[in-house]
């Protein structure tokens, strides 16, 4: 089975709260929320993908100094093996703009769990939880 790698963000802000993201229509798990990020792309550290996805999708700017290791998910997809990194990051420069058509909102951990989300994020809330 084929292991696919995608570094995620737990962006916190000055409340405590976490960004979700809503997945748009036309991408697989349409609807479900998930922690920003994306695919690791060959040659490429999580940091930097994160890095580099962060701008892409939401036009900020971010530093892997500003990048804490928080925990990771583990899940098998029926055609794919997931890897997903999950880094919390507190700092970043810019304002948040929505560039691929998603809708973004701010979460409290304690409500994590109202937000549907893709099987590979579940098991993230209760970590994020407990550490904020």
């Amino acid at each position: 089975m084929k292991v696919v790698l995608v570094s995620a963000v737990a962006l916190i802000d000055v409340d405590g709260r976490v960004l979700l993201a809503q997945r748009p229509e036309g991408k697989s798990m349409a609807g479900l929320w998930e922690f920003p990020g994306g695919k690791v792309e060959p040659g490429e550290t999580p940091e930097a993908a994160l890095i580099r996805e962060l701008d892409e999708e939401l036009g900020i700017r971010t530093h892997e100094s500003c990048l804490a290791p928080l925990t990771f998910a583990s899940h098998a997809y029926d055609d794919f093996h997931l890897l997903m990194p999950l880094f919390a990051c507190r700092k970043w420069e810019g304002t948040l703009v929505p560039q691929e058509g998603q809708t973004l909102t701010w979460a409290r951990a304690k409500d994590l769990r109202d937000y549907p989300m893709p099987p590979a994020d579940i098991p993230l809330i209760p970590i994020l939880r407990d550490w904020l």
